[in-house]
């Protein structure tokens, strides 16, 4: 025999009540009953819950009944043939004409008693049943109507109900249905004075559990409008999937803690009789839903959902006289007990100096009024301290039977909320280590849903979300470089990349829905003035997980907002090097800040482009090893220059190609006054703790200074062809000792120079080519032959893998 029980949103509509014909067929076995438990259908519980409180507060429900009434009109003419509607329309009709005497009694007494309220509401799910019970004998089902008040027995606490078992579940004994359709109404008992009485929040989930128990059934099927036990609330959680199968603790773990799929107390009498129980959805019935039994098996993951509570308050209570003093927990939880308060979390402090508790957001007046009556004295005698209560709090909690004696699940829980710059004000953890629990901001639930989410790998993948700033040649390259590799991110790799805002000096944009707003090729649609503040702002408030930040500018105004950034837990991946060149005071500010919010600040690319420089010099010199000497040539315009530097080609000659050819800026002395080249091997010398500045670097200047100061560019190449000897003077000396002339960075002993070389053979920078880059570290391990790093080190293309390398290094960390 099986159970099925349909919620309100599952009969909430004709095309859902189709669905559940279509489900009732396939479920049906002509040789054993089946059982139907039907909610009321959907909005009229709220509806006759509605005009009650306007009954009572003296006001009109007549357009609230009309409403509710018209709803069961419209579904019967569109279900039923018009020869099976007359009963049904006249059962409605009478039906809510003696809802309405029930109102207007309410209104003229000016009452509204639980036994009044109970015996109102119980109409949804008389009419409702009745209705689908006709509607599947209109189909040809062998269907009949059976009011569960003939078989729940409970006591007289009108609105949440107990439920008599021996004698309920002597009459389930007694009732023996035969092999047809029974469609039962949820949610409605009576008591022993033959009263309605209704058995409270998740009713009708509680009379199917209660029908499959007493009638022995095989199984119980909980109808829904979601496909079974998600990971996650996917109205937070875009990533969230439903759990094939749950144990009956881990699900009723996960209702407790805000899965609203089936409400706790409703398992236990199918978990006393081991009775499996399905959660499946109305509207996909071909999905497997979730299956909750015994013992969960098929799912090998540590955790099984991460769920939580969004509306409670923290009650903290602190006093030097807590301490030692006996039976005061008992006074306290017998004090909230007194006026039903539940207590959702418990934490005390070894000390006994403090205790901190949470309680639903509703429950705050009620907590509050018996703490102070409990310990008045107490408070007036500064025994105890004024109370302290928070309602601006969330608990999340995350489940699962597999995390009993594993090591490190509380580390990724904590670490993951930590490095987001999520603040845990209290946890919890109960010996069964069944579920670990966090008190939160409120304001803070939808990015720690999503973070522990990705991290703890309930999701498909771990998605990071970025910012960028730039649109020039690198940053146009970047995105081009992320289109064409994010299916090999997500499919390799589990890396979800989302382009959430992009701002450049003139506009910005901001990405409510990324995979379908974010257009390479209209980046300006729906744009607006930039303002790196605002756009800063406007993105964090989203409370997004996993946020970093892609500086692909040269300037100085984005580099100044780089401590805000830091200070919303923000990583930063940055190409300008004008942060990491400025005062030193400023570079060891950004290092401190990131550290001190545990995030990322990464900035390969700027010294050698895509080249992998400062991690190989960071893997020196964290691992010990002693720098003795930085040797580097780290422009492709000045590579280039001196590389083809030969023959009979005048130095003019080499510049000018090299700007036609775009390895240069406009003014091909941004790149030869050597300023560039120095901020990188400022960058370096800093990176193995040398408190440099600029002016710590001394520049050799190889231009002459006519060529430096000429007013304009035209005027640069003449002077440039004025000193020409000087030029090939050095070219000669070179080539007549078959060598070759380089302008080589040079960091030794805590100090920076640079200057032409002219190198032989025998040194790494000899045989240099192209535009090249290439960097020697002679160290304490690498003494004889020092350890070479060599390749490209410009051009938009490299320098974008270089600042997509370091995003995909945040992703992995």
């Amino acid at each position: 025999m099986k159970v099925l029980k349909f919620g309100g949103t599952s009969v909430g509509s004709l095309d859902a009540l189709k669905n559940v014909k279509l489900i009732i067929e396939r479920e049906f076995n002509k040789n054993e009953p089946l059982i139907v438990v039907c909610s009321a259908f959907s909005g009229i519980t709220n509806s006759l819950l509605l005009a009650a409180e306007e009954a009572l507060a003296q006001n009109d429900f007549s357009e609230i009944l009309k409403t509710a009434e018209d709803k069961h009109y419209q579904i019967i003419s569109g279900l039923l043939p018009r020869t099976m509607q007359n009963p049904l329309l006249m059962l409605v009709k009478v039906s809510f004409n003696e809802i309405e005497d029930i109102l207007f009694s309410v209104k003229n007494l000016g009452e509204l008693s639980g036994r009044i309220k109970d015996r109102l509401l119980s109409y949804g799910e008389q009419l409702s049943s009745k209705i689908i019970a006709t509607y599947l004998q209109s189909e040809d089902f062998p269907a009949n109507y059976k009011d569960t008040r003939e078989l729940i027995v409970t006591d007289s606490n009108f609105g949440n109900a107990s439920v008599d078992f021996s004698k309920t579940n002597e009459k389930l004994k007694n009732w023996n249905p035969e092999n047809q359709i029974y469609v039962v109404t949820g949610f409605i008992s009576k008591d022993k004075n033959q009263d309605t009485t209704t058995l409270g929040r998740g009713g009708s989930d509680y009379t199917a559990a209660i029908l499959g128990s007493g009638l022995k059934a095989d199984e119980i099927q909980i109808w829904t409008d979601v496909d079974g036990f998600l990971t996650a609330d996917p109205r937070l959680v875009k990533n969230a999937f439903s759990q094939p199968e749950l144990s009956y603790q881990e699900a009723m773990e996960m209702s407790y803690f805000g899965a609203k799929v089936i409400y706790p107390p409703t398992m236990i009498p199918a978990i006393e009789s081991q009775i499996p129980i399905y959660i499946k959805n109305t509207f996909n019935p071909e999905n497997s839903g979730t299956l909750i039994h015994q013992k969960s098996e098929i799912s090998k993951g540590l955790i099984k959902g991460i769920v939580s509570i969004e509306k409670t308050c923290l009650v903290n209570i602190t006093g030097n006289g807590m301490i030692g003093m006996k039976g005061f927990s008992g006074r306290l939880f017998n004090a909230l007990a007194r006026y039903e308060v539940n207590v959702i979390l418990i934490t005390q402090a070894s000390s006994e100096h403090s205790i901190s508790f949470v309680v639903s957001f509703d429950d705050e007046k009620k907590a509050k009024i018996g703490i102070y009556e409990e310990f008045d004295f107490e408070i007036n005698s500064n025994k105890i301290d004024e109370p302290q209560f928070d309602n601006e709090l969330s608990i999340i909690s995350v489940v699962g039977e597999n995390m009993k004696k594993t090591r490190g699940i509380s580390g990724k829980f904590f670490s993951a909320l930590g490095k987001n710059g999520i603040n845990i004000i209290a946890i919890a953890q109960g010996s069964s280590e069944l579920n670990i629990s966090a008190v939160i901001e409120r304001n803070e639930l939808s990015k720690a849903l999503n973070v522990v989410h990705d991290s703890l790998l309930l999701s498909q993948f771990k998605t990071f979300n970025v910012m960028f700033a730039g649109t020039g040649n690198i940053g146009k390259e970047l995105f081009r470089q992320l289109e064409r590799e994010q299916k090999n991110l997500e499919e390799n790799h589990q890396i979800k990349i989302n382009v959430v805002g992009i701002s450049n000096s003139r506009e910005m944009r901001i990405f409510d829905n990324p995979e379908s707003d974010f257009d390479l090729n209209n980046l300006s649609i729906n744009s607006q003035k930039a303002n790196l503040e605002e756009f800063i702002n406007l993105i964090s408030s989203k409370s997004l997980p996993n946020l970093v930040f892609v500086d692909n500018t040269s300037s100085e105004d984005v580099v100044s907002h780089y401590p805000q950034f830091f200070d919303k837990n923000i990583s930063i991946v940055t190409c300008n090097k004008k942060g990491n060149s400025a005062g030193y005071e400023q570079y060891s500010k950004f290092k401190r800040l990131a550290k001190k919010n545990n995030v990322n600040f990464l900035y390969e690319t700027n010294v050698g482009a895509g080249l992998p420089i400062i991690k190989t010099l960071n893997d020196l010199w964290i691992s010990g090893d002693e720098i003795l000497k930085i040797e580097a040539i780290l422009s492709g315009t000045i590579s280039y220059i001196f590389n083809n530097y030969v023959g009979d080609k005048t130095f003019a000659e080499v510049v000018r190609t090299a700007q036609e050819l775009g390895y240069t800026e406009p003014d091909p002395r941004d790149d030869l006054n050597g300023m560039d080249f120095s901020r990188k091997m400022l960058i370096l010398g800093r990176e193995i703790g040398l408190p440099l500045e600029m002016s710590d670097v001394n520049i050799k200047d190889f231009l002459p200074e006519a060529c430096l100061k000429a007013d304009s560019i035209p005027s640069f190449y003449e002077e440039l062809e004025k000193n020409e000897p000087y030029f090939s003077s050095l070219k000669n000396e070179a080539e007549e000792s078959e060598k070759k002339l380089r302008l080589i960075g040079i960091l030794e002993s805590g100090k920076i120079n640079i200057e032409v070389k002219i190198v032989d053979s025998n040194h790494p920078f000899f045989s240099l080519s192209g535009s090249d880059n290439i960097i020697s570290f002679t160290t304490s391990r690498y003494k004889n032959t020092p350890l070479v790093v060599k390749g490209p080190g410009a051009g938009a293309e490299v320098t974008a893998a270089g600042v997509f390398a370091d995003l995909v290094r945040v992703t992995a960390q």
